[in-house]
């Protein structure tokens, strides 16, 4: 219990602030007559005449075969099983640590998954909020056979029609491709296929092959949007880099059950609401029922997950994604009103709506 209070403290100093710049409308897009962004235009063309794909962008959807076991080794099987009864804390972005190929499908931490593309001649850079990039080659160069392994990898890209496709390997074995733990081994090689059908949308045709760790390739088609009137602001976490993972040594799923105390009812239907707010720049709603003396939460309408009270206002989560705790405020009439999600990028405040 120490471990966990010790730990929300620490994230509490970590929230991140998204403000600056905001209000300012992105310069050089195709608008509509009320000033909003036209998302439906024609894409735009570089000036070699290929696509261009620079702009900020966010995620919109994956789809594909990423969470199909059926095509994983046993080994890997084991691992991705072992890391949720642990609360998914050696995942690289519990750790502050690059998620290297996991970036692509949206399993990196930092800023929601925002993207911003800067496409030139010879090289297009794709940078990420949490102070990562990659550089992917535009001048004909190839991968090497036996690259040092690193976090991001090595990328070269070259195009096809009016597709860039870019060839990625020489990742270290250290990340996940998604946040349920799925891990590989520096085997790996990941091909992206970029295509930009209009203006605000962007389509990642993306598969991963691996005969260290997946019997059959992997696939997925990951859906970006343009984020018009927005901005890529920095998202640090270096304090729970340095302290985040002691204070998490034990606490795993079976810990919360152990820990777990008795609130009253009457306590626990002062927690039952609606709690809206801002996580990692994406409107969040979570929502708090009671049934049968339990709270249970609900993220962005997904399925419900139970909560195990480890003090009157202090709860975990065992089944959600990341274990993250929930701390209620509560005010004088015993009535929550607000949330804080705790996670490693910090303590996401979301204020009572009904």
């Amino acid at each position: 219990m120490s471990r966990l209070l010790s730990a929300l403290l620490l994230l509490a100093s970590t929230t991140s602030a998204y403000a600056q710049w905001l209000d300012l409308p992105t310069p050089g897009i195709p608008r509509l007559p009320d000033g909003k962004p036209n998302l439906q235009a024609p894409a735009p063309r570089a000036p070699d005449g290929r696509p261009e794909l620079s702009g900020l962008w966010r995620p919109a959807s994956v789809s594909g075969d990423l969470r199909d076991t059926s095509r994983l080794q046993q080994w890997v099987r084991d691992a991705m099983a072992a890391h949720e009864k642990n609360y998914y804390k050696q995942g690289p972005h519990m750790q502050c640590l690059p998620s290297g190929p996991g970036y692509i499908a949206g399993a990196g931490g930092g800023g929601g998954g925002y993207k911003r593309i800067v496409q030139g001649a010879s090289t297009l850079a794709i940078l990420n909020s949490d102070l990562t990039y990659r550089q992917v080659f535009l001048d004909g160069r190839k991968l090497e056979a036996d690259p040092l392994p690193i976090w991001m990898g090595y990328s070269v890209g070259r195009w096809d029609g009016a597709s860039l496709v870019v060839d990625s390997n020489g990742y270290n074995a250290k990340t996940w491709l998604h946040p349920e733990g799925l891990v590989h081994s520096e085997q790996l090689r990941v091909t992206e296929r970029y295509s930009r059908p209009e203006f605000g949308r962007l389509v990642i045709d993306v598969t991963y092959v691996d005969p260290g760790a997946f019997d059959r390739p992997l696939h997925a088609v990951v859906e970006m949007r343009y984020a018009a009137d927005d901005e890529l602001l920095e998202l640090v976490c270096n304090e729970a880099a340095e302290n985040s993972s002691q204070h998490w040594t034990g606490n795993k799923l079976t810990d919360a059950a152990q820990a777990a105390v008795d609130v009253p009812a009457g306590v626990l239907s002062g927690y039952v609401g609606r709690y809206e707010g801002i996580w990692l720049s994406n409107p969040t709603q979570v929502d708090i029922t009671l049934d049968e003396g339990r709270l249970f939460v609900t993220r962005n309408g997904s399925a419900r997950s139970a909560l195990v009270a480890q003090s009157e206002t202090t709860f975990v989560c065992p089944t959600c994604q990341w274990g993250q705790p929930y701390v209620f405020t509560r005010g004088a009439d015993g009535i929550a009103t607000q949330v804080s999600e705790v996670q490693v990028s910090g303590a996401w405040i979301f204020k009572r709506t009904k």
